[in-house]
């Protein structure tokens, strides 16, 4: 847990951010109002949190997940908020598979480029091998040829 009350609180940079989202252009907010705000919103993060994890608790869990948030949303008298957190959640669902997904054809990608490389390699050193192969007969004879005339 937090060592002072202050931890507590949501930093001022994403309050403000989310304000100057939520209103107009051209109205300003004053220091102490934001600092209130700021207040406020940590307090319900505070208490939606406690209430999710009433709900985790009950299940026997030890982490919160969407569902618990989701009802403890509904037991603070919140409904209004339900869709829209719902469809939020879905959102960030959709981002999440398609962010996994990438991820997933970027590995596959670099595996089949890896592969490739390591099919180019052999394929280089069979070459060698075979370049040798066909030089060391060459030396063969070359050495007999001196045998030879000696």
């Amino acid at each position: 847990m937090a060592e002072r009350p202050e931890d507590l609180n949501l930093p001022n940079a994403v309050i403000t951010r989310i304000i100057k989202e939520a209103l107009p252009d051209g109205v300003n907010v004053s220091k102490e109002a934001r600092r209130a705000i700021s207040q406020a919103a940590s307090v319900f993060v505070l208490y939606a949190t406690s209430c999710a994890n009433n709900f985790a608790m009950k299940a026997k869990r030890k982490t919160l997940n969407a569902g618990d948030v989701l009802a403890a949303m509904e037991e603070m008298e919140f409904e209004r908020f339900l869709e829209p957190l719902r469809e939020a959640l879905e959102v960030y669902k959709k981002g999440q598979k398609g962010k996994k997904e990438v991820s997933e054809q970027k590995r596959k990608d670099k595996e089949k480029k890896a592969d490739s490389e390591n099919d180019k390699s052999r394929e280089d050193e069979e070459e060698e091998e075979e370049e040798r192969m066909e030089e060391e007969p060459e030396a063969e004879n070359e050495v007999e040829e001196e045998e030879v005339e000696n």
